[in-house]
């Protein structure tokens, strides 16, 4: 490796490792890198297909969105394509967090497997547990996430 080879290497690294601690402190992302050199957010479920129907839909490598620095896979093209158009309109809130801890000032994983949709916004939860005394009083929570995320977005996880 010469040395062109080596500050060609640093500098995409220099463009690259913000992208990671951006996605990683504001996105609730999986371990690792994907194909599209992003880590991967939601578990790779289909977010048009959880936003808009509240179904869980694996998602395919084949259809990746790469949005603030993070990875989605979707289920079929045509979400991929909803999704690129309006991101703000199928991305989980709070990054993909879970909306009850980020409530009380955390940022716990968000499964898909346990979400709610409301406002046409989507909100997932740490497991059912949590998932159900949310329902109990799900306006409180939410008022109180709303509240809570601009103090904590900018927060590694680590430091919550």
């Amino acid at each position: 490796m010469t040395i062109k080879h080596i500050i060609a290497a640093c500098a995409a690294l220099a463009i690259i490792a913000p992208t990671f601690s951006f996605a990683e402190d504001e996105h609730n992302v999986s371990t690792g890198v994907t194909t599209a050199g992003v880590p991967l957010g939601l578990h790779g479920v289909d977010a048009v297909t959880l936003s808009t129907l509240n179904a869980v839909a694996e998602g395919d490598a084949a259809f990746t969105v790469v949005h603030e620095g993070v990875a989605y896979y979707f289920a079929s093209a045509e979400s991929a394509r909803l999704f690129k158009a309006a991101p703000q309109k199928y991305a989980p809130q709070y990054g993909g967090f879970c909306a009850y801890a980020v409530a009380l000032g955390k940022k716990f994983d968000g499964d898909p497997r346990y979400a709610d949709i409301v406002g046409g916004k989507l909100y997932l939860f740490v497991n059912a547990e949590i998932f159900a005394k949310y329902k109990k009083d799900s306006k409180r929570i939410l008022a109180k996430a709303e509240a809570t995320w601009p103090s904590i977005q900018h927060k590694a996880v680590k430091d919550l």
